[in-house]
């Protein structure tokens, strides 16, 4: 018995796997890596500004209760509060270097009316230089005005 020889070819390997286009899972991680980036950012964001006015309103109540505070104190940390609350809620660079007049047109941007550059907002200014305590009217008032601007802060 004389073996038949046959017209066998040699085993051929596939060719390497390409690099493009890239299997479906490298396309889901390109599209879901970056959204949740900017949800994470747009999170922490809305986090702590919801954390500054939550803090501000609590101290807010605490100036408006103290009765232990003088006007002229009280005058100064509502003027110390709203800074802060601005610096935290609004971009550094919008608010941070204000002074004077641009301070009280800033704050008016978030209330109906000029109450801050024309009204009782005017006491902010000039808090900390008084040497005379404002009346109880003007601070319950500008107390009130706080307020107001606060809640606008918080619907924006």
């Amino acid at each position: 018995m004389n073996p038949i020889p046959l017209d066998l070819k040699d085993i051929h390997e596939p060719e390497a796997i390409g690099w493009w286009p890239p299997a479906i899972g490298w396309w889901i991680l390109a599209v879901t890596i970056p959204l949740l980036i900017v949800f994470s950012v747009w999170l922490y964001k809305r986090l702590t500004r919801k954390t500054a006015l939550k803090t501000a309103n609590k101290l807010l109540a605490q100036i408006k209760q103290d009765t232990t505070r003088d006007n002229l104190q009280k005058l100064c940390d509502l003027s110390m509060l709203v800074r802060r609350v601005a610096i935290s809620v609004s971009p550094r660079d919008k608010a941070a270097g204000l002074i004077g007049r641009q301070w009280l047109a800033y704050l008016d941007t978030s209330v109906k009316g000029l109450p801050f550059s024309e009204g009782v907002g005017q006491l902010l200014a000039d808090a900390p230089y008084r040497s005379t305590p404002p009346t109880e009217q003007e601070t319950s008032q500008l107390i009130d005005l706080c307020e107001d601007w606060l809640k606008a802060q918080a619907k924006s």
